[in-house]
């Protein structure tokens, strides 16, 4: 544990998700690759259709509303149904294979299992004060079994744009009505998590579950207050 700041009365805990819990990439590239198989055995058109051709359509679709890149459920949801278009599907057969390769791949994404030590650390954690989700991403809370450590979630949207954006920090500071400079974020990433919380006005913790943490090789705008090096050290913060 490094102490780069000093810290203030912690009242509240907002976690970052992905990569912060649990590692993410795996996860992401084995969903991915579900759902490929899924739409080549359901809708076996697909198979003419390469990585290539995917990351255009959905490149297709930022260019023309880039704010969309704030909601990846919709994004994914208007690339597939893009890509089923082209093979010819119309109508109700192309929202019924959008629909079902989008729930194949949301619960392919949210399925993984979370080391015993992270829902024993939240469960403590949430016993002592509140806790809340704040996302980029879109994993499913309840179906990974730690929605009940929570009493709120945010996850980015058109309505609440991507960290280090802050308004889903400030969403959740309203929710919880604590003051902002007694919530401390939890977050791998330092660009989004860390320097989103400090431009909040939260207090921010760096922890990376995904890679090393040497704080020379990653992106730095503002210091952390704390660099963790297991997130069981935050027992020892409130």
């Amino acid at each position: 544990m490094i102490f780069y700041k000093k810290l203030k009365p912690i009242q509240a805990i907002t976690f970052d998700l992905d990569d912060t819990l649990y590692e993410n990439t795996s996860v992401i590239v084995k969903a991915q690759r579900s759902l490929i198989e899924f739409m080549h055995e359901q809708y076996p058109a697909t198979k003419t259709l390469d990585n290539t051709f995917w990351r255009t359509q959905q490149q297709t679709h930022i260019l023309a509303n880039p704010t969309i890149k704030n909601d990846i459920s919709e994004l994914r949801r208007l690339t597939l149904t893009s890509g089923f278009s082209a093979i010819g599907l119309v109508g109700d057969e192309l929202n019924a294979a959008t629909e079902k390769s989008f729930k194949h791949f949301y619960f392919q994404r949210s399925n993984f299992t979370l080391n015993r030590n992270i829902h024993s650390l939240l469960k403590t954690l949430a016993q002592k004060i509140p806790l809340v989700a704040i996302t980029n991403g879109n994993v499913d809370l309840e179906q990974i079994g730690i929605s009940k450590y929570f009493s709120g979630s945010f996850k980015a949207s058109l309505a609440f744009p991507m960290k280090p954006h802050i308004a889903m920090f400030d969403a959740a500071q309203n929710f919880l009505n604590i003051p902002h400079e007694n919530i401390l974020h939890v977050g791998d990433n330092l660009s989004k998590d860390v320097y989103g919380a400090l431009k909040a006005g939260y207090q921010a913790a760096w922890y990376a579950e995904d890679r090393g943490m040497f704080i020379r090789n990653e992106q730095l705008q503002l210091l952390p207050h704390i660099q963790l090096s297991r997130l069981s050290q935050l027992l020892d913060l409130i």
